[in-house]
């Protein structure tokens, strides 16, 4: 690959892809013995007590936001740990990295830092101003907006005020933003611009608890009563005096709740999935520890929804515990800038969501399509060559093979510093499935990535993958120091994960039923989710119990394997979902890949590796509609084709798929399909698409 050909891909692989210390004791040394590995920590230590305060609890759950709960310490190992607050773990980092950087982001085109001294004393300047704006204790803060040091700060100011800091997706509706601020009976709302402030506008009558709101970008459009620039909040509460802001610090016990997660709300309303300061802390030092992470020398971007809890836990809370230093990418980073936002900070570890991957694959393929005979000779050389060597590494032999060397300064150098990924030591993807095509492509390239299962509910994090620690498709080993038990197992092994430890959450606030529902009598967490281990203690998963669906003949199909297998076959469709639940057949919604427009909605427009489909059978057509409305013979043909080789390989007849349509767009999360991590909502589908299923089950078309 030529230099000008990296130079494309480092503009354009993220195009369309898709948040001084003070005299106050800090309760716990280090988990690791209280040695930090700083070069040179900080001569001032913190005064430091043997334990955090516990509020008194019988229970290991609760759905009352102002009862503590019995933490699932273990006697002794890595579940045994010192239990610490979300303030007494930043003080820690405080106090040894005071000015080390703890926040980037760009102002006029250039970076300024934060560092962790300066954002210490601006989380308590936003803690005082939240409780002279009325905070009270266990009350919400909603925080509406993009990634931002607005938002940690509200955040962890929120938390230092003793009230319930809970994100807010950006996508919302109106009434969306107001279930979660009533549910959480938010005093205060944190929104980004004018765009998220009319939401609140709209319902604010409806929200009885709401005392202010706090606007953090531009200037105001409108000067309304209770409403404050970011500028006038941080400094309304400079009269509060340091010692009442102490007492309520002091007052903070670890096993009560300090942080809402609300689920994206796919099958019914969000619940606000109670984290415990322990959840937090306990779980941060655990999965840095599982990955290596070095104190004070990771960077990381932060782009992902803050209000999901994997962006949550590794941008904010991870970051605190290790003194990374954290970058915010531009809003529009879902939307093009990524990729250059990548290239500047070079980060040391990258997050993606599967569709992040699938965006920079589809990209680099439609580049590289693009280029000469010998060069997609050398590319497709040097990839067979790396995907060897990484399956090698993978399976414990680390082999190198004859030319890798010279694969690796040719191509897979070249293609890590154009996607500003070269010091990255680790590639993450998480939050919904990936298919092993993704996966191999990137292995190919050098780049394997790292796969990582969890919840809202354990906090982020239960089985992690790491370098010398991975099997393609498997979502790694359980996190040291948790369980993982596998309920009703099959004949194959099969059963439902549930998880123990220390990062299992509280309960869903106000939602008794569904926290029984999760949480058995022992305290398991039942996760929904089928998976199974394997010999070398591998979780892998195999289906979604609320997803699997029921044949009118009994059959239980999980509907994720066959719908990466059609993706895989036919390289013009983006999405597929299958249907067949208590229906005498399976079939299928399908959707062709496209332009998204800068709101994130699918356009007419084919995408680049849709084009490239279309010339390959001979089709001249550019527009999803020209395929669809002439049910383009050779594409419905290609697509057949597909169906056919993947139902040659089916168990059953139950298990094969007999009917397909094209919809006229691609599924989005602006349309409703998709939730904020690219999770397809099945159900919003069905509602959506009800007439297009009825008319492929109707007798007619039978």
């Amino acid at each position: 690959m030529s230099d000008q050909e990296h130079s494309v891909i480092s503009d354009d692989i993220l195009e369309d892809i898709t948040e001084s210390i003070t005299t106050l004791k800090v309760s716990a040394p280090l988990a690791n013995g209280g040695v930090c590995k700083s070069a040179e920590p900080d001569t001032q230590q913190a005064e430091v007590t043997p334990n955090a305060s516990l509020s008194p609890a019988d229970k290991l759950w609760s759905i009352i936001k102002d009862n503590g709960v019995k933490l699932r310490m273990e006697g002794s190992g890595l579940g045994s740990e010192t239990a610490v607050n979300c303030h007494q773990m930043f003080l820690e980092t405080v106090t040894s990295y005071g000015d080390h950087s703890a926040l980037a982001f760009k102002k006029e085109g250039q970076w300024e830092t934060v560092s962790y001294s300066q954002y210490y004393e601006q989380c308590r300047a936003a803690a005082k101003s939240f409780l002279k704006l009325g905070l009270e204790r266990y009350h919400g803060v909603g925080i509406l907006g993009f990634n931002s040091p607005e938002w940690f700060i509200s955040d962890v100011g929120c938390i230092m005020a003793g009230g319930l800091a809970a994100g807010i997706y950006t996508t919302n509706s109106p009434e969306a933003c107001q279930y979660v601020a009533q549910n959480c009976e938010a005093n205060i709302l944190v929104v980004e611009n004018h765009k998220q402030l009319l939401k609140i506008l709209q319902v604010k009558d409806q929200l009885p608890h709401l005392k202010a709101i706090v606007q953090y970008k531009d200037e105001l459009q409108q000067k309304l009563p209770n409403l404050y620039t970011w500028a006038e909040f941080m400094k309304f509460g400079e009269d509060v005096p340091d010692s009442q802001l102490d007492t309520v610090i002091g007052s903070l016990k670890a096993n009560e709740c300090c942080t809402l997660i609300y689920t994206s709300g796919t099958t019914g309303n969000p619940k606000g999935v109670m984290l415990s300061h322990d959840n937090i802390t306990w779980t941060c030092f655990q999965a840095g520890s599982s990955l290596d992470l070095n104190y004070g020398e990771e960077v990381l971007v932060s782009y992902l929804p803050l209000s999901h809890v994997a962006a949550q836990i590794n941008d904010m809370w991870v970051s605190m515990r290790f003194a990374a230093t954290t970058h915010f990418a531009e809003p529009d980073a879902l939307k093009g800038s990524l990729g250059t936002t990548l290239k500047e900070v070079r980060p040391t570890s990258f997050l993606g969501v599967p569709r992040v991957w699938e965006k920079m694959q589809e990209k680099m393929k439609a580049i590289g399509a693009k280029s000469s005979p010998m060069r997609k000779r050398i590319a497709d050389w040097a990839k067979s060559i790396g995907l060897q060597y990484n399956y090698s590494a993978m399976n414990g032999e680390h082999q190198v093979p004859w030319g890798f060397m010279l694969a690796n300064n040719l191509v897979f150098k070249k293609v890590r510093q154009a996607l500003g990924l070269d010091r990255c030591k680790a590639c993450f993807t998480g939050a919904a499935p990936i298919t092993k095509d993704t996966l191999e492509y990137f292995m190919s390239l050098n780049m394997p990535l790292f796969e990582l299962y969890g919840m809202s509910e354990s906090s982020g994090p239960h089985s992690i993958s790491w370098p010398d620690n991975y099997h393609i498709m498997s979502c790694g080993k359980v996190m040291k120091g948790c369980k993982t038990k596998l309920d009703k197992p099959d004949a194959e092994g099969s059963g439902e994960i549930c998880f123990w430890g220390r990062h299992v959450f509280m309960g869903y606030l106000n939602m008794a039923d569904k926290t029984a529902e999760a949480l058995d009598e022992d305290g398991w967490l039942h996760s929904g989710d089928l998976g199974k281990h394997d010999s070398n203690d591998f979780l892998y998963i195999t289906g979604r119990i609320k997803e699997l669906i029921i044949t009118a003949g009994g059959e239980n199909i999980p509907p994720v394997p066959l719908e990466d297998a059609v993706k895989a076959e036919t390289a013009i469709i983006s999405n597929a979902m299958l249907l067949g639940d208590k229906l005498k057949f399976l079939s299928m919604l399908i959707t062709l890949k496209c332009e998204v427009d800068d709101n994130g909605e699918p356009t007419d427009d084919l995408s680049p590796a849709a084009l490239a489909y279309c010339q390959q059978h001979g089709v001249t057509a550019t527009k999803v509609s020209e395929i669809v409305l002439n049910k383009e013979p050779a594409i419905y043909k290609a697509i057949q084709e597909g169906m056919e080789r993947v139902n040659a390989v089916a168990t059953s007849n139950a298990m094969k798929i007999q009917k397909w349509v094209i919809l006229d767009r691609d599924f989005s999360v602006p349309g409703g399909e998709l939730g904020p991590t690219m999770k397809l909502k099945r159900p919003c589908v069905v509602k959506m698409y009800q007439e297009k299923i009825d008319q492929l089950y109707s007798v007619n078309q039978e």
